[in-house]
C-alpha cells in the first residue's frame, strides 16, 4: 500500500472544463449567467441559475444529460483508476458541487475510488429541482482564510489542514490543481508532499510568483496525458523508497505501473 494520498481539484483539472461554465452555457443561459454575475458570489449564483433553468422548463435530466457530455481526457480515468489500484487514498477538494462530481464520476465509472469529496452541497428536491448550497456558509461567518483570495463559500487550504489533521504522520500529499483557488492549499503542504500546478493555469502563475513560500515538491503537468505520467511516477518513486526502507519486507512488495515520462518540475528560471 501507498502512504499517499492524492488530492484533486475537480474542474479544469478532473474534466478539461469548469462544470459551471459547462452546465450554462450548454443549456443557453450565459446571457444570463453574465447579467447576474457581478450582482453575487460565483456559488451563489450558481444556485440562482438552477432556478432560472427550472424555470424554463430545464429538467434534472437535462443537466445530467449536459454533465455527461463534459470532457474529460482518457489519461485522467487511467490516472485515477492507477493510483487507486496503487493503494492511495483519493480525495477531491473543488469549489463545484456535489451532483455535478457525481454524476459525471459515476458516468465514467470512477465515482467509487474516491473516499472523500469535499465540495459545496447540492440536492434535488421533491420537485426534481437542483439546489446548491456553499460549503462553508459565509452568511454566518468567514472561514477565516488569510490570503484573501479565496472565495467566500470555500477555503481549499482550510480543508487541506483538516485532511492533515485526520492523517498518520508518515502519510504524504500529492495534491493537483489549477486554479486560483489551488494556492491557499499549496501553501499548507510539507517539505515530504508535492504539488501539481497544471502549467499556465492561475496556480502555475502564482506559484512561479512566491515560489520562496511553497514547501512541497513543485511538479507542473499540461494535459491530461502529462497529469498521468507525472502523477504515477511520482506514486511509484515513493512506493520504492518504501520498501527499501521496510526492514521487515516479505517479498509482498506493491505491484508498480509503468509509466514512460520524465518528472516535470518547474524550472528556476520561471520563478
Amino acid at each position: 500500500m501507498a502512504d499517499i494520498v492524492v488530492v484533486f481539484d475537480f474542474d479544469k483539472t478532473i474534466i478539461d472544463c469548469d462544470s459551471d461554465n459547462w452546465v450554462v452555457d450548454e443549456l443557453h443561459a450565459t446571457e444570463l449567467f453574465n447579467q447576474l454575475l457581478p450582482t453575487m458570489p460565483w456559488n451563489s449564483l450558481m444556485g440562482r441559475m438552477m432556478e432560472e433553468l427550472h424555470a424554463q422548463g430545464k429538467t434534472i435530466e437535462d443537466i445530467v444529460e449536459v454533465l455527461k457530455r463534459a470532457p474529460i481526457h482518457p489519461s485522467i480515468i487511467s490516472a485515477v483508476k492507477a493510483a487507486h489500484d496503487l493503494g492511495c487514498d483519493l480525495k477531491i477538494v473543488s469549489d463545484a458541487n456535489v451532483f455535478f462530481i457525481e454524476t459525471i464520476l459515476k458516468h465514467h465509472g470512477i465515482w467509487e475510488l474516491f473516499s472523500e469529496i469535499n465540495t459545496n452541497s447540492s440536492f434535488v428536491d421533491e420537485e426534481g429541482r437542483l439546489k446548491i448550497f456553499p460549503h462553508h456558509d459565509f452568511t454566518k461567518s468567514s472561514h477565516a482564510c488569510s490570503t484573501n483570495i479565496c472565495p467566500p463559500n470555500m477555503c481549499k487550504g482550510v480543508v487541506i489542514e483538516k485532511i492533515q489533521e485526520s492523517m498518520s504522520k508518515e502519510k504524504k500529499i500529492i495534491y493537483i490543481g489549477d486554479g486560483t483557488g489551488d494556492f491557499c492549499p499549496s501553501l499548507k503542504l510539507k517539505q515530504t508532499d508535492y504539488i501539481m500546478p497544471r502549467k499556465n493555469f492561475p496556480v502555475w502563475d502564482l506559484i512561479c510568483q512566491n515560489h520562496k513560500l511553497i514547501k512541497a515538491d513543485i511538479h507542473e503537468w499540461y494535459d491530461g496525458q502529462e497529469l498521468q505520467h507525472v502523477l504515477l511516477q511520482l506514486i511509484n518513486s515513493n512506493i520504492i523508497i518504501s520498501n527499501e526502507q521496510d526492514d521487515d519486507d516479505n517479498g509482498d512488495s506493491t505491484q508498480l505501473v509503468t509509466v514512460d515520462s520524465k518528472l516535470h518540475k518547474i524550472p528556476v528560471s520561471a520563478h
